[in-house]
């Protein structure tokens, strides 16, 4: 079938077989204009040839014959295996046997392992008896002149390795280098240098992990003695009021024990001890 775009003239041939039996459109490829198109008559279709040959026959398949099934025959029971002839597990080493080899010096490293494990002082440090030198945890006290002798005097009693800053360059030194667990921070300490700031800053820039090993206690006579809020608004661990400086160890433990409690599986994968 031949159809004729209106628009630019140009004839497309369409394949006769493809054509419906109903109205239809096709779009012209050269103007892309729509051409609305009706079947030709169906006498004026061309005749399908029709094959003269009779449809060729099925071929029908002879029966396969199949073998019988045999019946089943069940199998006779095995003969009972004499105890002697039966397989054994591996014989374990006797506890009474001493192990040689690599053996034995496998098993005194577990012993070495279970006895520092069971030994007093293996834990954290917040777990040890108090005593020697080592178990101290180090204080930086960094307050007003006031102050110092009644804040030396409590961390003291309750076995502290105290240190006194004079000056802000002496406490951000000590800071840095000393270790520390513990630092006490006074708001007037060094207000000529203004002190407390500097060292707040430095406690502010120091990274999550070093900041974890540090315990900042901020004196302030405007917040009540362990005030949460407080602390959080100062950046720090514990805020004590000046007027209850003896109850600090009390109140500088009990924290210490929740700040370790609340990081011990952290400290644990990290292989560290509590403050």
């Amino acid at each position: 079938m031949i159809v004729t775009c209106q628009n630019c003239k140009t004839r497309l041939q369409l394949d006769d077989a493809k054509i419906p039996a109903h109205s239809f459109t096709v779009r012209c490829p050269k103007c892309q204009q729509v051409i609305n198109a009706q079947p030709p008559p169906v006498a004026a279709r061309p005749p399908q040839a029709v094959s003269s040959q009779p449809p060729p026959a099925e071929k029908v398949s002879a029966p396969v014959s199949r073998p019988a099934p045999k019946p089943h025959v069940a199998a006779p029971p095995a003969p009972p295996v004499s105890p002697s002839l039966a397989p054994q597990p591996p014989a374990l080493p006797s506890p009474a046997t001493p192990l040689t080899g690599e053996g034995d010096a496998l098993l005194r490293m577990l012993t070495a392992l279970m006895q520092q494990v069971a030994a007093p002082g293996a834990g954290v440090r917040g777990d040890a008896a108090p005593g020697g030198d080592w178990e101290k945890r180090r204080a930086l006290v960094c307050v007003r002149a006031a102050h110092v002798d009644s804040v030396t005097r409590a961390l003291t009693r309750a076995n502290y390795a105290v240190t006194v800053a004079e000056g802000t360059a002496q406490a951000i030194e000590r800071m840095r280098g000393g270790r520390m667990s513990v630092v006490v921070l006074d708001a007037e300490f060094d207000p000529v240098e203004q002190g407390a700031a500097f060292i707040q800053r430095e406690i502010g820039v120091l990274r999550p992990a070093a900041r974890r090993r540090l315990f900042v206690v901020s004196l302030t006579p405007t917040a009540q003695t362990a005030d949460a809020h407080a602390a959080f608004l100062d950046n720090v661990n514990l805020v004590i009021n000046p007027t209850e400086l003896e109850e600090l160890p009390e109140h500088l433990e009990r924290n210490l024990r929740d700040f370790n409690e609340l990081y011990r599986d952290f400290n644990k994968v990290l292989s560290v001890a509590g403050l």
